[in-house]
């Protein structure tokens, strides 16, 4: 089987996600460090213009949004698993509330308080981060601090009756998903301490959760990351649902786009609609033919 490589930067919290769930299986993993702004020449090569981080590689599959990541590493590594108690549905569901609702105020935040961050990444995080008013930025931190505390305090309620992780005795993608956040607050979020003071048992889970590492991995330069999708072929399995909408067939001409912020379009041939993923085919002459996967849910697909 072919190495998984995960291109990311060491600050993102979304790497921080993937990061945990490959520490959480016990994965051997190859590190592709890539820019924190655009332009990303070599990361958009494999992606067909996807920018946002981290981007999971596996051969000539490229895995895009940590929602497909964590599904795909469970299909091919499942034990131990990410999803205890038959969580997966209720995991997925719930990436809506941490990577929105939870994610969003944080970032806000992070922008309007964090004075070390340097002027490019300002600059870049303006233009990508569509769902903040940047120009009353500095009006609405009272109001994103309270957003912010008040999901603390569903973390800290998740683990009020003893239990060591959210579903229990073993940690999982709800773990994942409801730390990645807060691990984004001790970073970049002035007063961080003030937010996170009197919420003990979260505290206490946070140790736990970060004490699962990232697994074992070694630095691989992003020309050999091309090098391996150039001289490998995908393995993805064509399927078209019937009643999958907009009506399309295999090989039809589409372009795929996140839904929330990010939204670059990425266009390639049809391999794969379902209720739960899409893949196209992509072919340059940097990577040869690739296969690039998204989620179905928080994406739109469009003819070309």
């Amino acid at each position: 089987m072919a190495e998984i490589i995960l291109h990311h930067f060491d600050s993102s919290p979304f790497a921080e996600k993937v990061r945990l769930a490959l520490g959480l299986k016990g994965l051997d993993w190859r590190s592709v460090e890539i820019p924190m702004v655009m332009p990303k020449p070599l990361l958009t090569a494999l992606t067909g213009g996807y920018r946002k981080t981290p981007v999971m590689q596996i051969g000539a599959d490229i895995y895009c949004d940590t929602q497909c990541i964590a599904v795909e590493l469970e299909r091919r590594f499942p034990r131990p698993t990410l999803f205890p108690h038959h969580s997966e549905a209720l995991a997925i569901a719930l990436s809506q509330w941490s990577d929105n609702a939870f994610f969003q105020p944080g970032a806000g935040l992070s922008m309007g308080t964090n004075a070390a961050l340097p002027e490019d990444i300002l600059r870049d995080r303006r233009e990508f981060f569509n769902f903040l008013d940047f120009a009353t930025l500095e009006r609405q931190l009272p109001h994103l601090y309270s957003q912010f505390r008040a999901h603390l305090q569903l973390v800290e309620s998740m683990v009020s009756d003893g239990r060591q992780f959210v579903l229990g005795d073993v940690p999982g993608w709800l773990d994942i998903l409801a730390y990645f956040p807060i691990w984004m607050c001790r970073g970049n979020i002035a007063k961080a301490d003030d937010l996170l003071r009197g919420l003990s048992l979260l505290q206490a889970w946070e140790q736990r959760v970060k004490g699962i590492g990232h697994g074992r991995f070694r630095v691989l330069a992003a020309e050999e990351a091309l090098a391996v999708a150039r001289y490998t072929q995908p393995v993805a399995v064509a399927e078209i649902c019937e009643d999958s909408w907009p009506d399309l067939s295999e090989n039809a001409r589409v372009v795929v786009s996140p839904q929330d912020y990010g939204a670059v379009p990425v266009e390639g041939s049809l391999l794969r609609l379902t209720h739960s993923d899409i893949a196209i085919r992509r072919e340059s002459a940097l990577t040869g033919e690739v296969v690039v996967h998204f989620p179905r849910l928080g994406y739109r697909v469009e003819t070309a």
